[in-house]
């Protein structure tokens, strides 16, 4: 069977989940209004909320879920040929988490590649694993998705008199990181083969339905001598994104039907973009309507954590995915408006 084959999975969240109660207490909201409208019960912050203090970075979650991946895969570091890693949260910007990552593994020789990326990012990492394989079909490689959003959270803020488009993105986000061990061959114990993996730009002259900043000193000096802070680290139009996420993942659920040449009632799971748990759950339904797809998400218990939503999505999968079996990975990134997806089949017997 071709395509990439996978070998194993390994995630990592940091600490104990934060449910919506202990949420609300600390900055002093409604836990029926993140229940209500956002619908995500808990997540987990590498931050610790009463001091501010941070536990983990991205590169201890990144190791932590590549050693869960490599053990699950029963592969040796010294087999890795590669490491791709995606982010939106890097430690900083040199060195790259996928350097450190490497180092850390021991991965003597590898080549370390870094995709700044979203919620798509994951599924840009495996297409460029794909491609090495293709050349290299012999080789292992690592993906690795993972983000720190509570990096960006300003917790000594009053967050009553923020407006609520500013006070989503502190309920709504979490930290995580999920890896998978990737080969170009079938080898024992290979646990599914995930074929036409894409990536595309689907929102050409739209606006930016997210934004991330990162501030230099120059700027960061230039405000402080101006008087006027930086804005907000964050920005989303949560309009858009209702609204536009759910007309391109069914275009590329579409696509991934028609590449496929799979009939619709052949699939089993669906493992749709992860949002909020609201949002999500809502869009699961709209786009398996008539089809008897399982839905597979995480996003309600993990907060998204951005580009490790996909890989833990997969790790759920598996112990799901009977031999023969078949599921579609979509994923849809506001940032540039990005879409994406993957065919999963598990191996015949």
């Amino acid at each position: 069977m071709s395509g990439l084959h996978l070998l194993g999975c390994g995630s990592a969240l940091p600490g104990e989940p934060v449910g919506n109660e202990r949420l609300a207490d600390r900055l002093g909201l409604s836990s029926a209004w993140v229940e209500t409208f956002i619908g995500t019960r808990t997540r987990h912050f590498a931050v610790d909320l009463d001091s501010g203090r941070v536990r983990w970075t991205l590169e201890d979650l990144c190791t932590d879920a590549a050693d869960r991946a490599l053990a699950d895969a029963g592969t040796e570091a010294s087999e890795v040929a590669f490491v791709v890693l995606a982010t939106a949260t890097p430690d900083a910007l040199m060195p790259t988490v996928a350097a450190l990552l490497a180092d850390r593994l021991g991965l003597d020789g590898a080549a370390a590649y870094q995709i700044q990326s979203g919620c798509s990012g994951a599924l840009q990492a495996l297409a460029l694993a794909d491609a090495l394989l293709a050349a290299r079909p012999d080789r292992v490689g690592l993906v690795v998705g993972g983000d720190v959003c509570s990096k960006h959270l300003d917790l000594d803020q009053d967050f009553h008199r923020l407006p609520p488009d500013a006070l989503v993105n502190h309920v709504l986000f979490g930290d995580g990181a999920g890896a998978v061990v990737v080969g170009g061959r079938p080898r024992p114990g290979s646990r599914a083969v995930l074929g036409h993996i894409e990536h595309r730009l689907a929102g050409p002259g739209l606006p930016p339905g997210q934004r991330v900043e990162w501030y230099g000193t120059a700027e960061l000096s230039g405000a402080l001598r101006s008087g006027t802070p930086p804005g907000p680290a964050v920005t989303e139009d949560y309009k858009a994104v209702e609204h536009r996420v759910p007309l391109l993942a069914r275009a590329e659920r579409d696509d991934l039907l028609a590449a496929s040449g799979w009939p619709p009632e052949t699939v089993g799971h669906l493992l749709p973009p992860q949002l909020s748990g609201r949002m999500t759950a809502r869009l699961a339904s709209e786009l398996r309507a008539g089809f008897e797809w399982e839905p597979v998400s995480c996003v309600a218990e993990t907060g998204n954590n951005g580009n490790a939503l996909v890989l833990l999505q997969l790790e759920r999968l598996l112990p799901k995915l009977d031999p023969g079996r078949r599921a579609l990975v979509l994923a849809v990134e506001s940032s540039k408006w990005i879409r994406a997806g993957c065919t999963v089949e598990a191996p015949h017997g």
